[in-house]
């Protein structure tokens, strides 16, 4: 398996990248980010890190006969316009899966939204309209398949931490609230590894429906008994 991971050294994506890492079948990870990430030494990991990913172009071999994407890269839209917002969480995915989509057009699209996107793309929370859009468009392309993850609380594991100070900090506060919950309730609390796993299953399996939320990515992401 062929592997295009975007946002490798944010939270969800550095779980990604681990467990594309811990895959035996897994071939290549071409990393795409605007920075590489950092501590990893493996002959199967190519980096491209490019300042500016609105103007990547897939003119690379590495981007051709792509089995999935894996797209874990975002914002939080907290202090933004709604146009600053768009133009990051829209209108860059929208590139990029274009641009990938020319030269791999049999792959898996997987794509890391949010618990509580807005589809009918009518409501009043910014971020919820613009995520719900973009996935929307997203499912519109012909790719072989598309799957729209919508995790909610997110525990990280391995050492994994938020690159946001805000986050790490909120992560810390949470910790014996996450642990408890999941305790409680397994499938309502996601683990980076679940998702990691999660989004390589999807590829493997397929997936039942688009819009995979919290219980669908644990489910996945779980070993099968």
């Amino acid at each position: 398996m062929r592997v295009v991971l975007i946002g490798a050294t944010g939270m969800v994506g550095q779980g990604v990248l681990r467990a594309c890492l811990a895959a035996a079948d897994v071939t290549e990870i071409v990393v795409l980010g605007r920075r590489a990430p950092e501590g990893y030494d493996d002959p199967r990991l190519k980096v491209f890190a490019m300042p500016d990913l609105a103007s990547f172009q897939a003119t690379d071999e590495a981007f051709a006969s792509i089995d999935a994407c894996f797209f874990c890269a975002g914002v939080s839209s907290f202090g933004m316009s709604e146009a600053a917002y768009r133009a990051i969480t829209y209108d860059l995915t929208l590139h990029i899966a274009q641009e990938l989509l020319r030269v791999s057009p049999a792959m898996t699209m997987v794509y890391v939204s949010g618990a509580g996107a807005d589809t009918s793309e009518q409501g009043k929370s910014m971020w919820a309209r613009v995520r719900g859009q973009t996935e929307n468009a997203l499912q519109r392309l012909p790719f072989r398949q598309v799957a729209i993850f919508r995790p909610a609380a997110i525990f990280p594991e391995d050492g994994i931490q938020s690159r946001t100070a805000a986050y790490r900090w909120m992560y810390i506060a949470l910790k014996p609230l996450l642990a408890l919950i999941r305790r409680i309730s397994p499938s309502s609390v996601l683990t980076t590894r679940i998702i990691g796993d999660a989004m390589l299953n999807a590829v493997r399996r397929g997936v039942p429906q688009a819009v995979l939320k919290p219980a669908d990515i644990h489910r996945l992401g779980s070993p099968r008994a």
